[in-house]
C-alpha cells in the first residue's frame, strides 16, 4: 500500500515518490480472471487496475480481464467488487505476458465511526481537506471534483487534527494535466499542530479527451509538474544522470530548538491567554516564532551516488539510506517562490529549489516505479507543495 507523509511550513504539503522504468523496455500484457468462492465461480464486473498508473478495465462476464501495453517494472495490482474484499497483488511486468487468476472473498461488514455534523461543519471541512490533498497551487485552480459528498470526514478541535475516507472513488478531474483521477481513500490525516499529512489508498488515472491542441497544452503542463520533482530525482538517481539533470545532494543535520516549547502546548497557551492576559498571549505567540531548529548544518561535499544509493539482491527493488542525517537536495534548473520558514537556505546560495528528506529508518525501499514499500520520508520545502494537482501516474514518461 502506498502510504504518503510530508512536513510542511504553514499550509505546504505532500509530495509524491515515483520513479520510472527505462525507455527502451517493450510494454506488456497482463491476463487473468477474477473469480469468487475458492475459484469456482467467475465474476463479471469487477474493476481490475494498476494503482497509480493509467491502465485499468473491467473483468467480463466469463471473469476474464486483459492490460495490454504495459510498461515494464513493479506494480500493484488492484481488484475490487462490490461486497468483496479488496485484493491487491504485487506484479513485476516484462515484455512477456503474465497471467495471473484472482479469488475475491467475501467481505465481513465492519462500520466505521459515524461523525455527525452540520451541512455547514462538513464543507468548512471538506475545504481544509481539499487544500491538503488537491493543493492550491494554479494547478489545483483546474481541478474539479465530480463526487464530493463521497468523502466522510472528521476533525477534532482539541487536536487540530482532520481525518478523512471515502467507501467508493473520489473522481477528481485535473483539467490542467489532463487526467481523470480516481482515488479510493483508505485513511487520511491532516494534523495542523504538528503540520503533517498522511494518507494511504488506490488511484487509477484516465487520459481526458481533448483536441490536439489541448492535449499539446496538458503535454507541456505535465512536464512543467515533473521536472525537480521527487519523481524526476528518484528516475535520474536510479539512471544515474541526477547531476547532468539539475540536481545537487548534500548532508545536513539539525536539532529541535530546546527553548521552544511543543506545537500543541504553545497553540492551547495563545488560545487560554488570548482574552484575559495579553502579556502571557504575547509571550506565547512570541515563542511561536522561533525557529524550530538549530545547530543547522549543511554539509559542504556533494554527495555521491553510491553514498546514498545501492542495489538490493532483490530483482527491481533498491535502497536509499543515509546515516543520521537527512538528504538536502538542491535542484538548479528552476527558482523556488515560496519563502518556507523553517527551511535552511545558505544566505549565498541562489534561490533555487530546495526539499529535504528526513528518513524513519537508516534505509527505505523502494521498487523500479518509485513506490517506497513502507516507512516513506517526510519531506519539506518545494516537493512539500506537490499535491493530487500536481500528480502523475506512475507509467508517466516526458513526451508520452
Amino acid at each position: 500500500m502506498a502510504r504518503l507523509k510530508t512536513f510542511f511550513s504553514g499550509l505546504i504539503v505532500i509530495c509524491l515518490l515515483v520513479l520510472a522504468t527505462p525507455a527502451f523496455a517493450q510494454d506488456g500484457t497482463i491476463i487473468g480472471k477474477v473469480t469468487t468462492a475458492g475459484g469456482k465461480q467467475p465474476l463479471a464486473k469487477a474493476s481490475v487496475f494498476l494503482n497509480n498508473a493509467t491502465f485499468g478495465t473491467t473483468s467480463a462476464d466469463d471473469g476474464s480481464f486483459t492490460l495490454r501495453g504495459v510498461k515494464p517494472g513493479q506494480y500493484q495490482l488492484v481488484v475490487t467488487s462490490v461486497g468483496y474484499q479488496e485484493a491487491v497483488q504485487t506484479v513485476m511486468v516484462s515484455n512477456t505476458t503474465l497471467t495471473l487468476n484472482i479469488d475475491l472473498k467475501q467481505k465481513n461488514m465492519m462500520l466505521r465511526e459515524v461523525v455527525i455534523m452540520t451541512d455547514a461543519d462538513w464543507k468548512k471541512n471538506y475545504e481544509i481537506f481539499k487544500q491538503d490533498f488537491i493543493g492550491t497551487s494554479e494547478n489545483s485552480k483546474k481541478c474539479y471534483v465530480v463526487n464530493p459528498r463521497v468523502v466522510s470526514l472528521s476533525y477534532k478541535s482539541s487536536k487540530k487534527t482532520l481525518e478523512a475516507f471515502t467507501d467508493e472513488f473520489l473522481v477528481v478531474e485535473n483539467r490542467a494535466l489532463g487526467y481523470r483521477v480516481k482515488y479510493m481513500i483508505n485513511d487520511f490525516k491532516t494534523d495542523k499542530l504538528n503540520g503533517i499529512i498522511s494518507y494511504e489508498g488506490r488511484a487509477l488515472f484516465e487520459q481526458l479527451p481533448g483536441s490536439e491542441a489541448q492535449k499539446q497544452k496538458w503535454r507541456e503542463k505535465r512536464k512543467e509538474a515533473y521536472y525537480g520533482s521527487a519523481k524526476h530525482f528518484f528516475r535520474s538517481v536510479y539512471a544515474d544522470t541526477f547531476e547532468d539533470d539539475g540536481f545537487i545532494v548534500k548532508p545536513f543535520m539539525r536539532e529541535p530548538n530546546p527553548e521552544r516549547a511543543p506545537e500543541e502546548l504553545i497553540q492551547r497557551k495563545i488560545k487560554q491567554f488570548r482574552t484575559t492576559n495579553r502579556d502571557s498571549a504575547n509571550y506565547w505567540i512570541n515563542m511561536s516564532n522561533m525557529p524550530k531548529y538549530y545547530h543547522e548544518m549543511l554539509g559542504k561535499e556533494l554527495l555521491k551516488r553510491n553514498q546514498f544509493f545501492f542495489k538490493t539482491n532483490d530483482p527491481g527493488i533498491f535502497g536509499l539510506g543515509v546515516n543520521k542525517y537527512m538528504l538536502y537536495v538542491i535542484y538548479t534548473k528552476k527558482h523556488e517562490e515560496t519563502n518556507f520558514r523553517d527551511l535552511y537556505r545558505p544566505l549565498d546560495m541562489e534561490n533555487f529549489e530546495i526539499s529535504t528528506m528526513t528518513f524513519p529508518k537508516p534505509v527505505i525501499y523502494f521498487d523500479m516505479n518509485g513506490r517506497v514499500l513502507q516507512d516513506p520520508p517526510m519531506v519539506e520545502g518545494t516537493w512539500s507543495k506537490a499535491k493530487l494537482a500536481e500528480l502523475l501516474p506512475l507509467d508517466y514518461m516526458p513526451g508520452d
